[in-house]
């Protein structure tokens, strides 16, 4: 098959990401409009056809298993998701998140608390000849949420602005920081009882502290130093800084996220909130574009790429087992 020669490498490098991008942007736009006159989230179909995507090989149909593995296309789909983020933040501010920051942070203890301690009781259920920490491990890994996901249906939903929706997504990035602070604890305490040691308080502290390290010095310094480089960027001549300059924002913000063990989409929503309107209004006012409607195209593009992948990683025959 055509699909088969590429992915194994026949042309150029760039053909089976060309082929890949054919694919998935056809079947997430087929399965978002179909989805869409459903009145369902349009992420839902994307998703759904990678699902329908990844298990065709089930029914005899091959040449499309290359999408899994292809690097490129998932590097492409970190990004989308990156950018979605970012969006999200951009469309609110801190004090706005504030406000509902009360609220945000039960929902999202909640939501680390239950699915963890559901978790572990289900693991010793279906696996009682297992250790403590086999049990442990299980709950961690499911108080894990998909940020992205939320934001994704909210944003299509078109309710990204409403009360309700600044409490989910707030909720959903300290659910995440509290979902990798769990599991980075719990894996840290069975490498140290694999070596026969057991893990301090102090390594538990750090992992917290460069968490809150990260996100107060972000928002601090961001806030601070954003309007001075834009007021910068308004005297310089050259045409389309807005966008280049808060993707810069944006990228350094996700790089240095993951630098204090969390995921890059936690820097990209910090980044996106500190970018207020205001910081630069006078920009957008010269390039007769917001920001808003300047990322639009790029994330519509790369973000189906994101789902559609995420869908191709179910494997149904795993259900048969």
């Amino acid at each position: 098959m055509a699909c088969e020669a590429v992915a194994s490498g026949g042309g150029d490098g760039v053909a089976p990401v060309l082929l890949g991008l054919t694919v998935i942007l056809f079947a997430a736009k087929l399965g978002g409009e179909i989805f869409e006159r459903l009145r369902q989230p349009a992420v839902l179909g994307e998703l759904l056809m990678g699902v329908l995507i990844g298990n065709l090989h089930l029914v005899g149909v091959t040449g499309l298993e290359f999408l899994r593995g292809q690097p490129v296309l998932n590097v492409l789909a970190e990004i989308g998701i990156i950018l979605l983020l970012f969006e999200i933040g951009v469309e609110s501010t801190v004090p706005q998140m504030l406000r509902v920051g009360g609220s945000a942070l039960v929902v999202a203890v909640l939501g680390v608390v239950a699915p963890s301690v559901l978790g572990f009781f289900t693991a010793r259920v279906f696996f009682p000849g297992e250790s403590g920490y086999a049990h442990l491990f299980v709950g961690a890994i499911l108080c894990a949420t998909s940020v992205g996901i939320t934001a994704r249906v909210l944003q299509d939903m078109r309710k990204t602005q409403t009360p309700e929706a600044k409490v989910v997504l707030g909720a959903a990035v300290i659910d995440d920081v509290l979902g990798l602070i769990v599991l980075a604890t719990v894996s840290g305490m069975i490498g140290a009882a694999d070596k026969g040691t057991s893990m301090g308080m102090g390594a538990i502290a750090w992992i917290v502290g460069k968490a809150v390290l990260f996100l107060t010095v972000s928002l601090v310094v961001g806030q601070w130093l954003a309007p001075r480089v834009f007021k910068v960027a308004t005297r310089l001549e050259s045409r389309g800084l807005l966008l280049p300059l808060s993707l810069t924002f944006c990228f350094l913000l996700a790089y240095l996220s993951t630098l204090a063990g969390l995921a890059p989409i936690v820097g990209a929503f910090t980044a996106g909130l500190i970018l207020e309107d205001v910081h630069f209004k006078e920009l957008a006012s010269r390039e007769q574009r917001s920001l808003e409607d300047l990322l639009r195209p790029v994330s519509s593009l790369l973000l189906p790429v994101f789902f559609v992948l995420m869908g191709l990683k179910v494997e149904l025959a795993v259900f048969g087992n």
